[in-house]
C-alpha cells in the first residue's frame, strides 16, 4: 500500500494537485484515496477530464455513484462532509491535501486529525499555531517527523522568496517591494457587482495580499524592509511577480543574471528556472516551477537599485510543490 492521500476541496488547486500526483512519473509510491467535494461524480468526473488551462486529463476517468476510477485506481467521494466527519481512520489516511480555501489552522486541521488522519498540509498560507510553512527548495530541510499540521504558503511566496534569500545572501537588501500581476481568479465576477467588486475579464482590479507578512515570517532578517502589491489582471492563468529592491552591495544585471543562473543548475533545480528567450505569460502555463526569471528584464541603476521579473503559473507550479512535500512526509515515514 502506498502513501495514502486524501483530497479535501477539489476546486482549481485540488484538481491540479491530483493531476500532478497522476502525471509526475516520481510519485507512484502516493495513492489518492478519497476527494471530499460538493456534487455528484458525474460533474467530478466531467471536472477531472477536461481543463481550460491545463488540457485534457492523461487517465481515463470513470464516475460511479460514489467514487471516480483512474486507471484502476478507486477514489472514495464524499460530499463536502465536515472535516470531523470524514472516514480518514477507516481509509487509512496518511496526508490530507486541505485544498478547500477555508482558514488553514489548528482548528481545521485538529478536525482532520480528529477523524483520523496522520498529517494535514494546507494549499493557502496558515496561521502561527501551525507546526511548519515549507518552501520548498528554500525551507523544506526544517521539516521534522512529528510536524502534523503544515503549510505550504502561497504561490506567490513560493515565487518569491527564494529569490529573496538568494539576493540578500549575495548583496544585501536595503528595501524593496514587490508587485504581482496575478491572472484573474474565481472569487471574482465575471461583470460588475456591488458586493464582488469590478468585472474580472475588462478590469485590472488591485486587491489586498499579505505577502510582505508572510515573507517577514520565512525571511526575519527582511522583516519590515519589504513592501508588497497585488493586481489581478484580465487572463485565467499565469501570473508575474515585478520585483525592486535596493541594495548593499554594488552589482549589475549580468552579475544578478549569473546569480539566477547558476542557482537554477544547482539548488533551485526544479523550483525556480530562467529564461532568456523573448516570452510572455501563455508560455508558461503548465510549468511546473515555482517561478522563472525573465533574465531580459533584469535591470539594475546606479549599481544598488534593480528591478527583477519573475513567471509563475500560479496554479500548475504551486501544486507541484504540494506533491514535493507530500513525497517529503512520505519518504520520511
Amino acid at each position: 500500500m502506498g502513501y495514502r492521500i486524501a483530497i479535501n476541496g477539489y476546486g482549481r488547486i485540488g484538481r491540479s494537485v491530483l493531476r500532478a500526483i497522476i502525471e509526475r512519473a516520481d510519485t507512484r509510491n502516493l495513492e489518492i484515496a478519497a476527494i471530499n467535494q460538493p456534487g455528484d461524480a458525474d460533474s467530478i468526473a466531467l471536472a477531472t477530464r477536461y481543463d481550460s488551462n491545463h488540457g485534457r486529463f492523461k487517465a481515463a476517468v470513470t464516475a460511479h455513484r460514489n467514487w471516480l476510477e483512474f486507471d484502476g485506481q478507486k477514489v472514495a467521494l464524499y460530499p463536502g462532509v465536515s472535516a470531523e466527519e470524514l472516514p480518514w481512520k477507516q481509509l487509512g489516511i496518511d496526508l490530507v491535501l486541505d485544498c478547500s480555501g477555508q482558514p488553514a489552522d489548528r482548528n481545521l486541521a485538529a478536525a482532520h486529525l480528529q477523524a483520523g488522519a496522520r498529517k494535514v498540509l494546507f494549499s493557502n498560507p496558515a496561521t502561527k499555531d501551525v507546526d511548519a510553512t515549507i518552501i520548498h527548495g528554500f525551507n523544506d530541510h526544517i521539516l521534522q517527523p512529528e510536524d502534523q499540521i503544515i503549510s505550504a504558503g502561497s504561490c506567490t511566496t513560493n515565487c518569491l522568496v527564494p529569490l529573496l534569500d538568494a539576493i540578500d545572501s549575495a548583496f544585501g537588501i536595503l528595501h524593496g517591494g514587490s508587485t504581482t500581476l496575478h491572472a484573474a481568479m474565481n472569487d471574482q465576477p465575471v461583470s460588475d457587482t456591488i458586493t464582488q467588486g469590478r468585472a474580472a475579464l475588462n478590469a485590472m482590479v488591485p486587491v489586498d495580499t499579505a505577502l510582505a507578512a508572510g515573507i517577514a515570517r520565512l525571511l526575519p532578517a527582511l522583516a519590515g524592509k519589504i513592501e508588497c502589491t497585488h493586481i489581478r489582471v484580465p487572463t485565467t492563468n499565469v501570473s508575474a511577480m515585478d520585483i525592486s529592491l535596493s541594495l548593499q552591495k554594488a552589482t549589475s544585471a549580468e552579475q544578478l543574471n549569473s546569480l539566477f543562473s547558476t542557482r537554477s543548475a544547482d539548488q533551485w533545480r526544479g523550483i525556480i528556472d530562467v529564461n532568456a528567450d523573448p516570452v510572455s505569460s501563455v508560455d508558461f502555463n503548465h510549468d511546473s516551477h515555482s517561478g522563472i526569471i525573465d533574465l531580459r528584464q533584469t535591470r539594475v541603476a546606479k549599481g544598488h537599485f534593480a528591478k527583477i521579473v519573475c513567471w509563475f503559473d500560479n496554479e500548475w507550479g504551486f501544486s507541484n510543490r504540494m506533491v514535493d512535500i507530500a513525497q517529503r512526509l512520505a519518504h520520511a515515514q
